[in-house]
């Protein structure tokens, strides 16, 4: 690239030799979690990132995802154009790479990277994330029933399919409004300068499981603008929790839910509640087949008929490629402060159960199916539900 024709050789071998020095100062940070919630999460971070919400956000597109394009087409360039000279003289050609990566290694954790060595969400909301079998039992009891409650209230009638009235961008809008509210008892949730955009890669997303992502360089929001409607507040409640400076993918699932529950909409309400009923099922049925298949049982036909849905949407876009990157960007966690790695989302059923242990679910009464419903064969707990929200930074 024609930047590097800019630099002498020191400066290249300097920058590239930065990374060393980034990654120790990277690590001792993330043994003090404290000082980068004091001072980055809660200091520099919400000024960075309301700078580019104001820069971006009343951009209707994603400047995040034409700058990507930019730069891979002008990384392909560089590489047809300069492949002779790169065979002839790697050495050089690898410095450049490792001056790319300190750059971005560098401007990653300045403008969001930081977060991920927080302090946890459940030190901050006083959570306790332990929890025992019988406890995530009686948590999705309650779950079916509030879903099926509000699903009955939606529809009417136990075996429709809930079908969301609104379309994607007054969904966004709804969303905004509800962290408005939710920063009321949750100031630490405040959300100032909306930048939430449907994606241009949605096809693309689809194919890779991504529901949505952060561009953290631009902190635009960007949500799969394909996926099933009734999925689509939590997903952007989620997008929107990472750009609040949470980066750890359970604590952004547990605030999309969060956002998307205390919602007055009842569409949402069942967004989220279907959300983590799916979420709760599946931590069972690694574990508890069987008690999988009892509490499944109890749902209604029409929030089956939802996950239905979902299911769909995932084998139209299944394909070898996603299970690539869902093990790059499972990596990709785990060098980040996530030892799980793309397991980590799960571990949202942990937070939900202990916030509502001191926030218990108001449960009314709801025709609930028979235990003799019919529960289609099974192909994994991901599959099952059709579960397609990863996330890369």
């Amino acid at each position: 690239m024609a930047i590097f024709d800019f630099m002498d050789n020191k400066l290249r071998n300097g920058i590239a030799l930065s990374i060393i020095p980034q990654f120790i100062l990277v690590q001792w940070l993330a043994s003090h979690p404290e000082w980068v919630e004091t001072y980055y999460s809660r200091g520099l971070y919400p000024i960075i990132s309301r700078f580019f919400r104001f820069l971006f956000g009343w951009i209707p597109f994603s400047i995040g995802e034409i700058i990507y394009t930019f730069l891979i087409v002008l990384a392909l360039h560089y590489l047809i154009k300069k492949r002779r000279k790169i065979q002839a003289r790697p050495l050089p050609f690898l410095r450049n790479v490792a001056v790319v990566l300190a750059v971005f290694y560098f401007t990653f954790h300045l403008v969001w990277g930081l977060n991920y060595y927080r302090q946890p969400i459940a030190i901050r909301m006083s959570i306790p994330e332990s929890f025992v079998e019988p406890e995530i039992m009686s948590l999705t009891q309650q779950l079916i029933r509030k879903t099926n409650e509000i699903q009955f209230k939606i529809t009417a009638d136990s075996s429709a399919a809930v079908r969301v009235p609104y379309d994607r961008n007054e969904i966004f809008d709804k969303t905004v409004d509800g962290y408005a509210k939710l920063d009321k008892n949750l100031p630490f949730l405040e959300y100032q300068r909306p930048s939430i955009k449907k994606s241009m890669f949605s096809t693309l997303s689809s194919y890779l499981g991504i529901g949505g992502y952060l561009n953290p360089f631009t902190n635009e929001a960007q949500v799969n603008k394909l996926m099933p409607i009734f999925r689509f507040p939590v997903i952007s409640g989620h997008e929107i929790g990472h750009q609040v400076g949470y980066s750890a993918e359970n604590e952004t699932n547990f605030i999309g839910y969060l956002v998307t529950l205390k919602n007055e909409d009842p569409y949402f309400q069942y967004s989220a509640y279907a959300y983590a009923v799916s979420h709760c099922l599946s931590a069972i049925h690694r574990t508890n087949p069987m008690g999988f298949e009892r509490l499944y049982a109890g749902l209604n036909e029409g929030t089956k008929k939802n996950y239905q849905e979902l299911r769909d949407f995932q084998e139209k876009y299944d394909n070898p490629i996603e299970q690539v990157f869902e093990s790059v960007f499972s990596t990709f966690l785990k060098a980040n402060n996530q030892k799980d790695g793309i397991q980590s989302y799960s571990r949202v059923v942990n937070l939900m159960v202990g916030y509502h242990k001191r926030n218990p679910i108001s449960v009314g009464t709801a025709p609930i199916q028979g235990p003799g419903s019919e529960t289609p064969p099974l192909n994994g707990a991901r599959s099952f539900f059709g579960e397609a929200q990863r996330n890369p930074r």
